[in-house]
């Protein structure tokens, strides 16, 4: 059964827009550095008070960390968003882990890629996920095809 896909990739489909998506990951990362960042200090403001027996919080640095963190999560949406308008899946943001559909012998499977690797140079079956990656080869190539 095909899940619910905007676009299949041919290999060479994939790699035109590795770039930005790459981009795009890069910029990911480090927005959720910084979400998880004001987030650990809002936590640890909150605990202090709590510790403190409910002494003044410090209202000023605490609305600073919450506008912080609520821009930084509408900024990671819209990236994913992104991805997700280009045709790509994010598969895990901490592996840097991204899949693009595609067709391998009539069946829906993705082509692999993580942060890191020069291009994309691996695909899996739909339930296979990261673990079952396939190095692609030239039956890969001549029997996978793309559509839109």
């Amino acid at each position: 059964m095909l899940r619910s896909v905007s676009r299949f990739f041919d290999l060479s489909e994939a790699e035109s827009v590795l770039p930005e998506v790459e981009r795009i990951l890069r910029r990911l990362i480090q927005a959720k550095r910084e979400y998880d960042e004001a987030d650990e200090e809002l936590t640890r403001l909150t605990q202090h008070i709590a510790v403190m027996g409910g002494t003044v919080p410090p209202r000023e640095e605490m609305q600073q960390l919450r506008l912080r963190k609520d821009g930084t999560a509408r900024n990671l949406k819209a990236m994913v968003d992104r991805i997700q308008e280009i045709g790509c899946e994010l598969k895990d943001l901490d592996m840097g882990l991204i899949d693009f559909p595609t067709f391998y012998r009539g069946e829906h499977v993705y082509l692999c890629w993580k942060l890191g690797e020069p291009k994309i140079a691996f695909w899996h079956s739909l339930d296979a996920g990261y673990r079952g990656r396939r190095p692609i080869d030239k039956d890969f190539e001549a029997n996978h095809r793309g559509e839109k």
